[in-house]
C-alpha cells in the first residue's frame, strides 16, 4: 500500500490525481494489473470522469451542490457538514483503476479525480495493489 497526501484549498473542489496514482502504482510494484484507490475520509470521494474540459468538474460540483445544498435546516449532524457526508456517499470513497505498462488505463478524456466536499483540509489517498 502506498499513501500520499494533498492539501485542498476550497470547500468543494476536484483535483486531478491521475499522475499520483501512476506514481503510487509504481511504488507498490504494479506494472500491469489494477490498484484500489481509497479515500479514508467521510467528506471526500474519488471518481473517474472527464479531465479535458475544466468546466466538467465545476459543473459536477455545481450540480451536486444543487442536489445536496450545503445547509438544510433539518440536518441533525452537529458539525453542520451533512451535505459533505452525503456527497461523499453518492460519489464513493474508492475506485478500482487498471494499470497497463505502468500507466493508468483510462478512456481518452478520463482522469482520476479526488473530490473535496468539506475543505480546505489536508487529505490522504491510499493506493493498494490488487
Amino acid at each position: 500500500m502506498h499513501r500520499f497526501s494533498l492539501q485542498t484549498t476550497r470547500r468543494s473542489e476536484m483535483i486531478n490525481i491521475t499522475a499520483d496514482i501512476e506514481a503510487a502504482a509504481r511504488a507498490v510494484g504494479v506494472q500491469n494489473g489494477s490498484v484500489l484507490v481509497w479515500v479514508p475520509h467521510t467528506t471526500a470521494a474519488v471518481t473517474i470522469n472527464e479531465g479535458a474540459d475544466p468546466d466538467v468538474p465545476e459543473d459536477m460540483l455545481r450540480r451536486l451542490g444543487t442536489m445536496v445544498p450545503w445547509r438544510d435546516l433539518d440536518d441533525l449532524h452537529g458539525e453542520g457538514n451533512s451535505a459533505a457526508h452525503l456527497k461523499s456517499s453518492l460519489v464513493g470513497c474508492s475506485q478500482v483503476v487498471a494499470i497497463q505498462d505502468g500507466k493508468v488505463r483510462l478512456g481518452t478524456w478520463q482522469v482520476v479525480w479526488f473530490c473535496e466536499f468539506d475543505g480546505p483540509r489536508q487529505r490522504k489517498v491510499e493506493v493498494t495493489a490488487l
